[in-house]
């Protein structure tokens, strides 16, 4: 299903019982014990790598969130990317939630955020991509402005990456292909070259992105998973080719790239997990105890890079503890009171 037309569903169904959907998830930057997911219906934490699992109270329970987001500098500050109600940032690991979303609404037309990411260097610096457009804030999130500057075609922002040796060049995953920006999204330019056809018609929606990433040692070459396949460019942008043996057509929700190896990465996918050894060449499939092949998210242990977590539409969390050959299950059991 298109990920535009997935969203339209999405926004017609309601909070009900407990969901198997993982939506999102997030591991503590420095203590990878602490994970955070979100499903259809509610935000968990885990203090114990998944043991055990505590459901964010206050004002998170009154909205759906889509995308989690932990501070690299002051990983104790949170930040949830909602269905139509903006930012919410906790600055207590997920204890007291506030809703931070001042200039994040356009308009009628309420602020569903697709993702929130923060510059490498400053992380007061934050971009989030929505539906409407990409938004900066230089104050933690506190004021949002929209960068909209030359993306012109296209509303729909899905995903956003940011240059971790550059910090300035960011690109921007649409319903109609890339666009990349070198001025820290004042000015965005489309670089879709091998990408998207050149009489496209509706270009708006000509390729739908779905996840970007950066490899960080030679930060000229990204990677782009499209709901028709992976894509490879080696020049920022400039031109893009499709790589990738057996992926050719696939439906690509998430990129991991291991930072100790950067010949290693690992896609979600709707067929399920697949791992390459050779830079996106060629691929093997890795579903090995899994019970849903749909791929919502992937997250990769920035410590321990063989360590690896997926989200799944309907049969929930998995981890994998070497490197994707195996998955175990992980139930959001509940923690025991006063334990």
């Amino acid at each position: 299903m298109p990920w535009f037309l997935f969203l339209v569903v999405l926004l017609g169904s309601g909070c009900g019982q407990r969901s198997d959907t993982i939506v999102s998830l997030a591991v503590h930057p420095t203590k990878s014990h602490i994970i955070y997911v979100a499903t259809d219906e509610a935000v968990y934490k885990t203090r114990d790598g998944g043991q055990t699992w505590t459901p964010m109270q206050g004002e998170l329970k009154r909205t759906r969130v889509l995308s989690l987001a932990i501070d690299p500098q002051l990983p104790g500050n949170i930040f949830a990317g909602t269905m139509g109600d903006g930012t919410y940032k906790s600055p207590d690991g997920g204890r007291r939630w506030l809703s931070w979303n001042t200039g994040l609404h356009k308009g009628t037309v309420s602020s569903v955020v697709n993702q929130i990411v923060f510059n490498p260097v400053r992380a007061e610096i934050m971009y989030a991509a929505t539906i409407t457009g990409v938004f900066k804030s230089q104050d933690g999130g506190r004021q949002w402005t929209e960068q909209m500057q030359g993306m012109t075609e296209v509303n729909f922002v899905v995903c956003l990456a940011i240059d971790p040796q550059r910090p300035n060049v960011m690109y921007a995953g649409t319903s109609g292909g890339v666009y990349r920006s070198r001025n820290s999204a004042g000015r965005w330019r489309k670089v879709t070259t091998g990408m998207v056809p050149v009489d496209a018609k509706m270009t708006s929606m000509a390729l739908g992105i779905n996840s970007l990433v950066i490899d960080p040692v030679k930060t000229a070459i990204v990677y782009a998973g499209t709901t028709k396949g992976l894509f490879q460019t080696m020049d920022q942008g400039e031109h893009w080719k499709r790589i990738g043996k057996g992926l050719e057509d696939a439906y690509i929700s998430g990129i991991q790239l291991d930072p100790s190896n950067t010949q290693i990465l690992y896609v979600a996918t709707s067929r399920g997990v697949q791992k390459s050894l050779d830079g996106g060449q060629t691929w093997v499939l890795l579903n090995a105890g899994l019970e849903t092949t749909s791929i919502r998210t992937i997250q990769l242990d920035p410590h321990h890079p063989r360590i690896l977590y997926i989200g799944t539409n309907g049969s929930g969390l998995y981890r994998s503890v070497n490197g994707g050959e195996t998955w175990t299950h992980l139930p959001l059991s509940p923690a025991i009171k006063g334990g």
